[in-house]
């Protein structure tokens, strides 16, 4: 069996190389289907636009490979063309692609400093300072990013789109920068003329769609280009589907449509069983969670009974030996007082008596009673 270690993206690059699928991707997006751009107006430029970015005594280069770059004359000198593909949803897309063009305009201004510092021109002090000419100008550079998921772009289409809410002052002079995005999904909106192009982008929309009786019924008698079926596997992530038998260049459309049901099915078994285990999981996870609960809060308050009747008897002992000092001392206190007065009423009553009062007369003077002053004399 022929074993195969192409990556993805090397073969979408390599697809779009072609200048017919390249010309006809702009003419579709750009010009609404009509035929502007012409393939043998295009030249291959170098993807690579890498630069130094300049600032004083500072300087940092920035790394950065294009996909496919083209170059074409179209009322202008001449226009950049570029495409990047992208087969999962990127948040910073507009910012990437912003980055990609600025560098693309970065490296042509270098180009143009390095041939008048070269050639050693006469020039103003303005455009000594700027390092080019009043009349030089750049020339534009368009991208257009080719999604080719399943599901529907839900990204920023502009860099305005990835900025926080501003207020409506702010955005009247806010520089937007706009993303060109191309989505397999929902292609069917524009006109391609390139067989190659349409091929592709139609089986692999309606393989996202579910749609195999329309394919069937438009390409069942058709072989497909082993190229275009090895990157419509790409696309759609069923690589094995779309493999040509070996030896040969063409893909038999009723076996590779045979083959792709019963993948389908298979996968869907396989994440039937996914979706089961981890349903179970959940509610493994959910049952244990309450039995956890009930568990715990029966050993809860089995330790925590215990752990207040400790805490309880601690308490209590501690405010019990509080309130027994405040109580003895009150007692104490009173039980002092009233030895006092007695002790007091003796030594008066014993003077009394010294001088000659009879029990009588004392009991009068002090209003005790009688019983009491002999209970002191005792």
């Amino acid at each position: 069996m022929r074993k195969e270690k192409v990556k993805a993206d090397v073969r979408l690059k390599n697809f779009w190389r072609k200048s017919e699928r390249f010309a006809d991707l702009f003419n579709a997006v750009i010009f609404e289907g009509r035929e502007i751009i012409s393939p043998q107006d295009f030249q291959e430029m170098d993807t690579d636009m890498s630069g130094i970015i300049k600032m004083k005594d500072y300087e940092e280069s920035v790394v950065r490979i294009r996909d496919v770059m083209k170059m074409t004359a179209y009322g202008v000198r001449f226009a950049v063309l570029g495409i990047e593909n992208q087969q999962k949803i990127h948040y910073a897309m507009p910012l990437r692609t912003m980055l990609y063009d600025g560098l693309g305009y970065l490296k042509e201004y270098q180009e143009i400093t390095r041939i008048w510092k070269m050639h050693g021109a006469k020039r103003t002090e303005d455009e000594f300072l700027s390092k080019m000419r009043k009349e030089d100008r750049l020339h534009p550079i368009i991208t257009i990013v080719v999604y080719y998921g399943e599901k529907e772009w839900d990204g920023p289409l502009s860099l305005k789109d990835m900025i926080e809410d501003m207020p409506e002052e702010i955005q009247k002079i806010f520089p937007d920068y706009r993303m060109n995005l191309v989505q397999v999904l929902d292609s069917d909106k524009y006109t391609f003329h390139n067989e190659d192009v349409r091929t592709v982008f139609e089986i692999s929309r309606e393989i996202f769609r579910g749609n195999f009786r329309k394919i069937s019924e438009k390409y069942r008698n058709k072989g497909i280009d082993s190229e275009l079926a090895a990157v419509i596997g790409e696309i759609t992530d069923f690589r094995e589907c779309w493999k040509a038998p070996e030896n040969e260049g063409v893909v038999n459309m009723c076996t590779a449509l045979e083959n792709l049901r019963l993948q389908c099915r298979q996968l869907g078994w396989r994440e039937g069983v996914q979706e089961g285990w981890q349903e179970g999981r959940q509610k493994g996870l959910q049952e244990g969670h309450q039995a956890g609960l009930k568990e715990g809060r029966q050993a809860g308050l089995k330790e925590g009974h215990q752990a207040g009747l400790k805490e309880g008897r601690q308490a209590g002992l501690k405010e019990g030996h509080q309130a027994g000092l405040k109580e003895g001392h009150q007692i104490g206190l009173q039980d002092g007082r009233q030895e006092g007065i007695k002790q007091r009423n003796r030594e008066i009553i014993l003077r009394m008596m010294d001088k000659g009062y009879s029990v009588i007369d004392i009991a009068v003077l002090l209003e005790m009673p009688e019983d009491e002053i002999y209970e002191v004399l005792k």
